[in-house]
């Protein structure tokens, strides 16, 4: 029989990958398989980082004048149907309802894939004059895609996310915003998820359905799978045509809009887990993490335990503007507490025992390296500042270094194609464009167009798989 306190070892990441994923997700107390097939309960701890992206973002959001609203869950079905591109692209995922109130419904109702049909009918109310303009909106939401592959936070069938929907009067002002929203996510990926990426233009075959361009951020897992990180769309005038939406100009004359749309889910915990954490479980970033140190009195069974919590509070006093946690459970050794805080992925460790209350010192220990130091009570709250600062930066040079060494130029097929049976990784290669050698090329080695980076050169080349004229060099993964 186990001991009750006794965890489930952890199986090796670099042994069984998806194993691993799972079980630290399932161990560390981030969320829990729903009795809905394909569905996920977000526990606290997990929620908790989605709320401290949430903050980073809206605050983003806000400072660009973008503004918090909310649109129905059901969308009615002939919505949907007034853009084709849009409707085939999203046909196998949807959830429709048929019933309501025990009667059958008149109009079918689907659950909300995605908002731009219900969004911009009402905009088409609100929007009239160039005064109206921009219209520049956000909502915080769940939508639902029928996922017939189900992982956690990686692929639901519901999931949470934000989109933004801006509305613009010029072609110029569009392109501006569309370009300020990637910018933004690559920002926010790079500085708070300690992350990097490629980020560019999606291909004609995998970008969003109904939009002129897409533009994404493109990160490479320790599986060699690359995860879309979030879009950026340029809609152009094609819904704004589809939903009749006019403005009247300042020059008097009724003119059609120009439309974005952006997005980043709870997918992105999933990158962050992946990228991040080791055979121990979780390492959370500092800027995103629940708890960014915790306090663990070393106690002894003595009077003199009275004085380690009496310190222990006083520290987290002193580190107010920091998010502190002190454990004080009973029942559990030192060691099992130091191991339940490594899976978890707090950042750092603050080790407080008789030893560092005689010498006026705290014991700190990084998560990323296990590297341990002295802090005197004086000056802990520029010691800790300065180690969580090493703690993110060393993060994200870990998570540059491993996609750069693992992104390779390749001109021959067979190259490519072995390279994606064993290493997988990022590949640069010639493309011609043409969505019949996209299409094949993925049939035959499981690998996908990710983008066109804006760092891609004109070049005169052959493409990787029909070996006719190629001007550009893409980026081709295999993906989740």
């Amino acid at each position: 029989m186990k001991k009750i306190f006794e965890k489930e070892k952890l199986v090796k990441k670099s042994e069984d990958f998806a194993k691993w994923y799972q079980d630290v997700i399932l161990q560390s107390g981030l969320a829990d398989y729903a009795p809905v097939k394909g569905c996920m309960v977000f526990k606290p701890q997990g929620f908790a980082i989605w709320e401290n992206i949430q903050k980073v973002l809206d605050q983003k959001f806000k400072e660009k004048g973008v503004k918090n609203a909310y649109f129905p869950l059901f969308i009615p079905e002939k919505f949907l149907k007034r853009e084709k591109e849009h409707i085939e692209g999203f046909s196998p995922e949807l959830a429709v309802v048929t019933i309501g109130g025990g009667e059958e419904l008149k109009e079918k109702l689907v659950v909300r894939p995605t908002s731009e049909t219900i969004i911009y009918e009402m905009f088409s109310k609100w929007i009239k004059s160039w005064r109206d303009l921009p219209l520049m909106l956000n909502q915080w939401c769940n939508v639902v895609r029928w996922e017939m592959r189900p992982r956690l936070f990686l692929r639901t069938t519901e999931f949470l996310w934000q989109e933004g929907h801006t509305v613009h009067g010029t072609q110029e002002e569009n392109l501006e915003m569309v370009n300020w929203a990637l910018e933004n996510y690559v920002n926010v990926y790079r500085d708070f998820f300690a992350i990097d990426g490629i980020w560019g233009k999606k291909s004609e075959r995998e970008k969003f359905p109904g939009a002129r361009t897409t533009y994404t951020f493109e990160m490479l897992m320790p599986d060699g799978k690359a995860l879309q990180g979030c879009t950026s769309h340029n809609l152009g005038q094609n819904f704004a045509k589809v939903f009749n939406l006019k403005f009247l100009d300042k020059d008097g004359k009724e003119k059609i809009p120009w439309q974005t749309c952006w997005g980043l889910s709870t997918r992105s915990i999933g990158a962050l887990i992946m990228v991040h954490g080791d055979d121990q479980g979780l390492i959370l970033p500092p800027k995103l993490a629940p708890a960014q140190i915790v306090i663990i009195p070393i106690f002894q069974g003595k009077e003199d335990d009275k004085n380690l919590i009496k310190k222990a509070e006083e520290i987290k006093k002193s580190l107010d503007s920091f998010r502190v946690e002190i454990d004080l459970r009973e029942g559990h050794s030192v060691g099992w507490k130091f191991n339940e805080w490594e899976l978890r992925g707090v950042p750092l460790r603050l080790e407080l025992g008789q030893k560092e209350l005689k010498e006026k010192k705290a014991t700190l220990v990084r998560r990323d390296t296990g590297e341990k130091s002295l802090a005197p009570f004086s000056s802990l709250a520029k010691e800790v500042k300065e180690a969580l600062d090493l703690i993110q930066k060393n993060l994200f040079l870990k998570s540059s270094r491993f996609m750069k060494e693992n992104t390779r130029e390749v001109s021959d097929y067979d190259a490519f194609k072995l390279i994606m049976k064993k290493e997988k990784g990022f590949i640069r290669a010639f493309w011609c464009e043409n969505p019949d050698c996209e299409a094949k090329l993925k049939e035959e080695t499981k690998a996908t167009v990710r983008a066109l980076p804006f760092d891609a050169e004109e070049e005169k080349g052959k493409c990787i798989y029909c070996q006719e004229p190629a001007e550009k060099k893409w980026v081709f993964a295999q993906t989740y």
